[in-house]
């Protein structure tokens, strides 16, 4: 059942929606605040989420940058009673999946949700590892070969959207179990409560809902790799309980007497500092030993250097097949951009940020204009001609004013369409070409 978080603050307009979804067959909740919302996502994963665009904690597009982060695979739309095209592009450059005017028209929503449902239940293309150029790649790479064949239990540690699991199902290809089957399962997106049965299985009866008999990650990965990420979220009794499974060999389904035997190779993963939390008493020092036969440590992606365009460009040969569009690549500007970006979100937020770009380019480069806002609006060096003394207000005017020249040529002076691929109204551009004494 497809599962939807309502976000809005209008209450009776929030209720009225939840029934409707959820009349219709879809598993629908709602909250009145982002501070709410917040709770609910990091409790669970939604495949949909439908947040208003004024609330009264926090803007919109804000919760909608966190959403992305903290729960990339839910399809987010933005609700909004004050509709323009300037708020529009800006929603769907920070990843929100569409756009909805109040009042939503059911039977349009419903066609929307519809088509993202059909989207996640088609087989979709799985990006594959890319080795990387720059030398923290390259020991990386030398270590997970020197690892893979043997089997040694491995822990992958790093930020968010680094590429630990295609790490992990890297080794596993590479290794002597990889005719066996890779059995991937995120730790920080299971129930507390259901944690035991998406590992072990579970017997009918056992608990509410168990309406069968089901085989957990352990059993299905017999013979084969299992993946946990974010490991640290697994509470102290799974914790005794994987570490007795890793030890002995054994599992025992929720609610059964048998023990099931499995060979598996465990690789976990971690965005924490588990040593950190043994300290606080929060996760198993001797399981802390069993899993960290051998320790891998994911780069930042900011910290790769020309790798970023090495992972955009193959990013962009996907995105062009998945949206069948032919963009050959990115403008210099563009590229020189990419490189300045932090990227906190690393490989998850450059994909992400690739798709979006393309989506929105009208090709035959990716410009400056098509990234994000946090990204085009970063001073460059060099860009500009910079002498001495000049500030940074300076500075902004030049890179806005180089922008606006490049959207105006790009669209062949069309000014509306401009201002659109600006993500600014006609009057701002108007206002700003005044400025500048670009008329």
């Amino acid at each position: 059942m497809v599962k939807i978080l309502i976000i809005e603050d209008d209450a009776a307009f929030n209720s009225l929606l939840q029934t409707w979804l959820t009349k219709v067959g879809y598993r629908a909740e709602s909250v009145l605040s982002a501070g709410e919302a917040m709770k609910a996502v990091q409790a669970q994963v939604y495949d949909i989420i439908l947040s208003d665009l004024r609330l009264p904690d926090t803007e919109g597009l804000t919760l909608l940058k966190w959403i992305r982060e903290t729960s990339p695979d839910s399809a987010v739309f933005i609700m909004t009673g004050y509709a323009d095209i300037h708020t529009a592009v800006q929603a769907i450059r920070l990843g929100a999946v569409d756009y909805l005017e109040k009042p939503v028209d059911p039977v349009v929503l419903r066609e929307k949700i519809n088509e993202i449902t059909r989207k996640k239940d088609r087989p979709h293309e799985r990006i594959p590892f890319i080795k990387g150029e720059s030398a923290a790649s390259g020991k990386l790479y030398e270590h997970m070969m020197l690892v893979a064949p043997t089997f040694l239990s491995v822990l992958i540690s790093g930020a968010s959207g680094t590429g630990k699991e295609y790490v992990a199902n890297h080794i596993h290809q590479n290794s002597l179990r990889r005719d066996g089957p890779f059995v991937a399962l995120d730790c920080g997106a299971i129930p507390r409560d259901l944690a035991g049965s998406e590992l072990f299985g579970h017997i009918k009866g056992s608990f509410t809902g168990a309406i069968g008999d089901k085989k957990g990650a352990f059993e299905t990965a017999d013979g084969g790799t299992l993946f946990l990420d974010e490991v640290g979220n697994l509470s102290s009794d799974i914790q005794m309980q994987l570490l007795r499974a890793l030890q002995e060999g054994v599992i025992k389904p929720v609610g059964s007497s048998k023990l099931i035997e499995v060979n598996i190779r465990i690789i976990t993963a971690t965005n924490v500092d588990l040593k950190e939390m043994i300290e606080q008493g929060k996760f198993r020092e001797d399981l802390y030993h069993r899993i960290n036969e051998f320790q891998l440590h994911m780069p930042l992606l900011k910290d790769r250097g020309q790798d970023i365009l090495l992972f955009a460009g193959h990013f962009l040969e996907y995105a062009n097949r998945q949206m069948n569009k032919k963009i050959k690549g990115f403008a210099p500007e563009a590229q020189q951009l990419m490189l300045a970006y932090e990227w906190r979100g690393n490989l998850r937020e450059l994909l992400n940020v690739v798709k979006r770009t393309v989506l929105l380019s009208e090709g035959p480069l990716v410009l400056a204009t098509d990234l994000p806002e946090e990204i085009c609006n970063l001073p460059l060096k060099g860009t500009v001609p910079q002498v001495a003394g000049q500030d940074a207000q300076t500075l902004k005017e030049q890179h806005e004013r180089q922008m606006i020249a490049e959207a105006l040529a790009r669209t062949r002076n069309n000014r509306t369409r401009a201002a659109r691929l600006l993500g600014i109204d006609r009057k701002t551009l108007y206002n700003k070409m005044k400025l500048y004494n670009m008329e």
